[in-house]
């Protein structure tokens, strides 16, 4: 008899885990953005067209990828590329368990990690400005941040505490560009995580006196989710912590 681990990847499989089609990388139009980032010359910066992936990478998704990648594994991964709580809510390296069920976002996850995992997809993470924009829509809108109802909406997930367990992937509504997900959920990696502090930014105080250098100081969810991020080292793992993959707009393979 196949061990669990063993057996769940089988029976993965055997159900066609883990496709492009469970989540497709979808369409978001480019254009000129206000950034909520300081800017040195300019009040907007150009971001072109990208696809972005429907909702974050799931458990199931990860472990199809660690089946096939053993080197990124739990108990596997060198300490220079991620923590000691790497995927810490797994139970085996090959076994999620029942406290990260399959279509939970995946978490604990470096952002090596996640990086290493985008590439397997022939993709990469996105860049922050990429992230900001697509985040910025709601339902109906290509650029929400102006609606109130629409950032308090956001803002309510920020102030509500952490539970132990996630909900699954695409409970709420997709937003203008069809993605799920990208407030309410999990915090994402994104590619350049570490540039994201102004210079003289103590992370620490970020959303007190570092937030004055910051244009819009109303979207207090963009500020924290800057300031999370820009603490991070690429080792680091966290409850919280997900991602979901990007690719240029003419990249697929």
């Amino acid at each position: 008899m196949l061990p669990r681990g063993l057996l769940l990847v089988a029976l993965l499989a055997c159900a066609g885990a883990a496709t492009a089609d469970d989540n497709p990388f979808l369409q978001v139009a480019g254009s000129e953005f206000r950034s909520a980032l300081p800017l040195d010359k300019h009040d907007t910066v150009r971001v072109r067209s990208f696809l972005l992936q429907s909702h974050p990478v799931t458990n199931r998704e990860f472990l199809a990828f660690v089946s096939m990648h053993p080197q990124w594994r739990k108990g596997t991964v060198p300490m220079a590329l991620a923590g000691a709580d790497y995927l810490g809510a797994w139970l085996g390296p090959l076994d999620p368990g029942p406290r990260a069920t399959a279509f939970q976002p995946v978490t604990r996850v470096s952002w090596f990690a996640a990086q290493a995992y985008c590439e397997a997809q022939h993709a990469r993470l996105p860049d922050w400005y990429e992230w900001e924009l697509a985040a910025a829509a709601s339902a109906s809108r290509r650029d929400a941040r102006s609606d109130p109802a629409w950032r308090q909406q956001v803002l309510d997930w920020y102030s509500r505490p952490a539970g132990k367990s996630l909900p699954a992937v695409q409970q709420g509504a997709a937003n203008f560009y069809g993605l799920y997900d990208m407030h309410g959920l999990v915090w994402e990696w994104v590619n350049d995580f570490n540039s994201l502090l102004p210079a003289d930014a103590d992370p620490e105080k970020f959303c007190g006196s570092g937030a004055l250098t910051v244009q819009q100081k109303e979207d207090y969810a963009v500020l924290m989710r800057i300031a999370m991020l820009g603490s991070l080292r690429a080792t680091d793992t966290g409850h919280l912590v997900g991602f979901r993959c990007a690719r240029d707009a003419g990249g697929a393979p």
